[in-house]
């Protein structure tokens, strides 16, 4: 072999190696992303049911239904436009009340009912995730417009 076969062998191995490594690097990104949605978005069909998901809202006031005896809870969820059931089991964030924005982790079951896994409450009085915000901006543009 020639110097350069020998260096044109390098390099075509060396852009299969690089080839591969961002080919496992992004299938390992898109096993793990997690796509964000409103409730708008989940009655309507959108949303994939068997892969995790991140659904934004405001808690309704009067809907977190608590069962005494364990941690199971069950709120609704709007964004001005649709509501949806969520139910998580286990600790809410202290900062969990009604008529808050959160993003709730999870998937989503049968009868288009949320089951979280984790529940994010914002941290202090004027912050909202900028993801709900986003979508509750958008959602209000939108009814206005119909109007």
């Amino acid at each position: 072999m020639t110097v350069r076969q020998r260096r044109f062998a390098m390099v075509i191995l060396v852009v299969i190696g690089v080839s591969i490594a961002t080919g496992l690097g992004l299938k390992a990104f898109q096993e793990n992303i997690l796509f964000f949605y409103n409730p708008t978005q989940i009655m309507a069909g959108e949303v994939p049911t068997d892969t995790s998901i991140r659904v934004g809202g405001v808690v309704v006031n009067g809907s977190v239904k608590r069962e005494s005896g364990n941690l199971d809870v069950q709120f609704d969820l709007t964004d001005m436009a649709q509501t949806i059931t969520v139910v998580y089991s286990g600790l809410l964030p202290d900062l969990f009340r009604e008529g808050q924005g959160i993003v709730a982790m999870g998937r989503l079951g049968p009868n288009k009912v949320f089951e979280a896994s984790e529940v994010l409450a914002k941290h202090d009085e004027e912050y909202m995730p900028p993801e709900v915000a986003d979508s509750l901006a958008k959602t209000k543009a939108n009814t206005e417009d119909k109007l």
